[in-house]
């Protein structure tokens, strides 16, 4: 499955019709879009941490779940009002401040719903950070 925009696109429609995901300035970036797959880059801030350091679960899965609606509307065009119906998330390791990575790959792409497989890396941390799942409804044509 190719994508039918790039990451420019997709960013351009977010800075358009979600533009309070900038509110804390632009601490996220899509990296890439390619086939079936999208990486969008955080760099998670003192507002973003919990006591003791860490990246806070609300932001880890904001992070899913923009980097999950990336995914999709990269592969479907630019239609806004897909919605996130379900995000389930495991948080699996505590990333402290600073660059993270989302990786997201559609796993079943149908004519109403999406589903997508997410998994988020802190630069300097081996291994995974916290791996999500989320599912989409997609508005009918």
């Amino acid at each position: 499955m190719q994508p039918v925009m790039t990451g420019d696109e997709v960013m351009s429609l977010l800075d358009n019709v979600f533009p309070q995901i900038h509110e804390d300035g632009r601490v996220y970036q899509i990296a890439s879009i390619s086939s079936g797959e999208a990486v969008v880059r955080f760099t998670a801030n003192q507002r973003h941490l919990r006591p003791g350091g860490t990246v806070s679960g609300p932001s880890m899965m904001a992070l899913a779940d923009l980097a999950a609606y990336v995914v999709i509307l990269g592969h479907i065009g630019p239609q806004a009002l897909a919605v996130t119906t379900n995000l389930n998330i495991n948080f699996l390791n505590k990333p402290g401040p600073g660059a993270m990575l989302a990786t997201c790959r559609i796993l079943k792409m149908g004519k109403r719903l999406i589903v997508v497989d997410c998994a988020i890396e802190s630069k300097g941390q081996d291994g995974l950070v916290a791996h999500a799942t989320a599912t989409y409804s997609v508005p009918p044509k």
